[in-house]
Formats: C-alpha cells, sequence, structure tokens
C-alpha cells in the first residue's frame, strides 16, 4: 500500500518543517513536495503534526506482580492502549519467574504472552539473582538481540552492590545496557514496619518511599557503574528532584553514560492525590515511586529541558479498581501500579509542547526517538527518516480530550488522569503503513506486532548534549 500524508508538520528530531511524506510498502520512502503521482493514497494532515510512533520503553503488560494479582492489561488490551495513544512499539519489563530460575526462563514465557500484541514489541530481561551461570546467559542474551535487563533495588530480590560489580562489568563488555529500579530497600522497609494501624492510609506510600530513599539509591548506582569504568545505566522512572541533583553531580564529574527516565504522572500528578477525595479515591493511586510534590514535577520538566531526563515512559501496570479498593485500610497490601501507555502522547504534547515546558523536537526525541537509540532500534523506529519503518502518527491541536473510563481502552477501568483534557488528540496511527487506530478507535490486528530484536550501537553523545 501507498500512501502521501500531505500539507502536516514533519517533526524530526532536531527540526519540523511543512511538507509531504511518501509511505511505500511499509517504509517511509520520501519526504518533500510534488512527491504525489496519483496512485497513492492521500491522507490530509493539514494543521496537523506528523509525528514518529511514540516509543513506550517501560510497560508492564500481563505482570504477574504477587501470588493474588497479575496486571489486568494482557499484550492484546494493553496494545490496543498503546496503538490509540499513538505508541507503536513497546519494551516490555518481565515479571519475575519461579525461584532459581535462568535468564532465558522469562523470555520463554513472554514470547508466549505477547503472540497477540498489535503494535511491535520487544523485552527487558530481569535478574532475580547473580552467579556464574547468570553472567553467562547475560551475554549469550545480549548477543541474541535483547541488549536491556532489570534490576531492583528493592523488592522481592533485591540487587545489591556486590551483585551489581559483576553485572555492570558484563553488560559493559557486551554493549549492553541495564535499567535499574532504584528505591532504597532498607529504608522502606524500616518506615514501613514502624507505622501504627491508624497510619496505614494511602498517604503511607509516599511517607514510606521518601525522596532520600530513591536518591540515595541512585547515588549508590551511579558509584558502582563509575567503579566499573562508567559502564551504562538507566534509571527508571525517576520521580524526586534529589535523585536528578546525583545524577548532575555525576556528569560534571566525567560520568558519561548515564540515561534517565520519567512519566507522565511524575510531571502532572502530586502527593495530593493521596489526600483528596478520601481513601477510596487515593488508593487508585498506588504506585511505586510514589507520586512526588509540585517541585519535584517541575524541578523534572526542567531536567526535559536541558537534557538531564532523555525519556519519558509510563511504568503501565494497571489493575482493577476493585482490586484497589479491597486494600484501601492497609495500603502495603494493595497492588502497585497505574495505566498510561494510552495517554503519554497527547498529555506530554498537551501539557508539554502547547503549554510551552518542551519544544516540539524534546516531544519528539523524550517519546519516541532517544528510546529507539538507547534500546538498539534507531534508525528502523523512532524517526521518519527514508527508509525507517512506517510509524507515524497524526497529532491534532485543534481538538480536544478529556479522559474517562468511557474513551479509554485499558481494561482497569479507571485512569489516574481521569477529568483531565488535553488540547490535542491523536487522530490517526500508523504501524509499518498500516492503520492501526484512527479517531480513538482500533482498527489493527491482533498479533500483527512483531518481536523486535535489538542492537547498542549509537553513543551517548549521540542522545544527549549537556
Amino acid at each position: 500500500m501507498q500512501y502521501v500524508i500531505k500539507n502536516g508538520i514533519i517533526c524530526l528530531e532536531g527540526q519540523h518543517i511543512k511538507t509531504d511524506l511518501k509511505i511505500n510498502d511499509g517504509i517511509i520512502e520520501e519526504l518533500g513536495k510534488g512527491i504525489y503521482h496519483g496512485s497513492e493514497e492521500v491522507i490530509d494532515a493539514d494543521g496537523m503534526y506528523v509525528c514518529p510512533g511514540g516509543i513506550d520503553p517501560h510497560t508492564h503488560m500481563d505482570l504477574q506482580q504477587s501470588p493474588k494479582y497479575r496486571a489486568c492489561d494482557t499484550f492484546y488490551t494493553g496494545g490496543i492502549a498503546a496503538a490509540c495513544g499513538g505508541t507503536t512499539t513497546i519494551i516490555d519489563h518481565m515479571a519475575f519467574g519461579p525461584v532459581g530460575c535462568s535468564l532465558h526462563h522469562q523470555f520463554g514465557v513472554y514470547r508466549k504472552l505477547a503472540a497477540d500484541c498489535p503494535v511491535d514489541y520487544s523485552f527487558h530481561g530481569v535478574f532475580q539473582h547473580v552467579n556464574a551461570d547468570i553472567l553467562k546467559e547475560l551475554g549469550d542474551i545480549i548477543d541474541e538481540g535483547f541488549p536491556s535487563f532489570k534490576a531492583y533495588t528493592t523488592y522481592g530480590f533485591p540487587i545489591t552492590e556486590p551483585q551489581l560489580m559483576p553485572i555492570l562489568k558484563v553488560m559493559k563488555e557486551h554493549h549492553g545496557l541495564l535499567t535499574v529500579h532504584a528505591e532504597n530497600d532498607t529504608i522502606t522497609n524500616t518506615l514501613r514496619r514502624e507505622l501504627q494501624p491508624d497510619e496505614l492510609l494511602p498517604i503511607g506510600q509516599a511517607l514510606t518511599r521518601p525522596n532520600i530513599a530513591e536518591a540515595e539509591s541512585v547515588n549508590m548506582l551511579l558509584s558502582v557503574a563509575r567503579a566499573d569504568g562508567d559502564a551504562p545505566v538507566y534509571v527508571v522512572h525517576l520521580s524526586a528532584h534529589e535523585s536528578l541533583d546525583q545524577v548532575r553531580l555525576a556528569r560534571r564529574e566525567g560520568q558519561k553514560n548515564i540515561y534517565v527516565e520519567t512519566c507522565p504522572q511524575y510531571l502532572l500528578l502530586t502527593e495530593d492525590k493521596f489526600r483528596d477525595g478520601g481513601p477510596k479515591e487515593a488508593i487508585k493511586y498506588m504506585m511505586a515511586p510514589p507520586l512526588r510534590k509540585k517541585e519535584d514535577n517541575e524541578a523534572i520538566w526542567q531536567g526535559l529541558r536541558d537534557g538531564s531526563v532523555q525519556v519519558i515512559a509510563t511504568d503501565h501496570c494497571p489493575f482493577t479498581e476493585k482490586e484497589k479498593l479491597e486494600n484501601v485500610a492497609d495500603f502495603r497490601n494493595c497492588p502497585g501500579g497505574v495505566s498510561g501507555v494510552e495517554e503519554r502522547m497527547p498529555l506530554v504534547f498537551s501539557e508539554g509542547v502547547l503549554k510551552g515546558r518542551i519544544s516540539l523536537e524534546q516531544f519528539v526525541q523524550t517519546t519516541s526517538t532517544n528510546a529507539a537509540k538507547i534500546f538498539g532500534l534507531y534508525p528502523k523506529k523512532g524517526t521518519l527518516l527514508p527508509g525507517s519503518d512506517a510509524d507515524v502518527i497524526l497529532i491534532n491541536p485543534s481538538k480536544k480530550r478529556t479522559f474517562s473510563h468511557d474513551n479509554l481502552h485499558t481494561t482497569c477501568g479507571y485512569s489516574p488522569y481521569n477529568g483531565m483534557t488535553t488540547d490535542c488528540t491523536i487522530d490517526l496511527v500508523m504501524l509499518r503503513g498500516k492503520i492501526i487506530a484512527r479517531d480513538n478507535t482500533f482498527t489493527g490486528q491482533k498479533g500483527y506486532g512483531t518481536l523486535l530484536h535489538r542492537k547498542r550501537t549509537v553513543a551517548y553523545e549521540d542522545i544527549v548534549r549537556v
């Protein structure tokens, strides 16, 4: 199928131009005027921004979080939500497997779970324990095309400094990337144990996971990476201004290979959500890290503007309202996670670009291009240059949308952004030249997504300017 997208503003990572874009057989063939020859189907993008499809490198589809709770979006339903929100590629963080399992184990499980995904996808591996066999597997899996892995410094299988050192050494040798959920396990667990029975309302999530718990863990991670010869590390869902200070300090001292991700909830929501509307409303916002203060929101927006933060992902991990509410009396038992994969692109464009917080080019970089470069998908993904996959979205800045359970596709039945209105809509979404969503209606196919094998070849200096 051939298309020409006419009259739109074509958004590239360093510039935007009003011109036309030609798609042939799923690939972007040409940019410019006079490229319509009469045989192509025309898509009129007058007044719209034509952007690369969003890449969300932090989702948790079908995640078994505990024996009792499993994320309610599968790769199929979550993929539909992604498509309708302008995201055409996801990189999913795997759940933990059986105690003592190999690194390969979860890749086999997730290949089956993701078979019905309607958008393109890949996986991050996950560490539960570290030994010689695991480290040998790590190098093999990186070479197989899955170069990124996740480590948690908290939860059920916390990775500590002695374990991080050999992991990062192998990562560096094989040009892989360690992504890290950074929270100090001792701080959070000690504070949780000290709670009194009358302190178990949802605000306890913020009180027991303070900014310093994240900042201390980020500092530890960066110190170990520096000791390992500036091994590359990627901090997921950074939420606290003190954590960003640690990143900036490390970079000033010469450490280069640091990548930082945040999420819309840490840009737009505050811990006031734990107080507003009573406990039954507050419990819906349970996530880790927790929502922070307005000053943290503002600091991270600044980090996006100055290049300290490179990626806006979502940490999409929804649970039903019923599952949240059954733990309203004790937040510690509540499954942590919220939706976001459908809301991310319109929220960031509306609250970021249209309100002057970030530029149009920074929107493209942080929602698509940088993730493609960091995680080994560029230039196949993350750009509208000739030769790239025709993953294209049309953003209409002349229409509004108010999020509600009636117009969202996640199966959890609510959104942390319920009631928020964006000053734009995602009018059309293409994946590899096929229209998979139009006007908030999914038009794609179950299983159309492909498993992406990745490489990491782009230097840090080509992604970040500090």
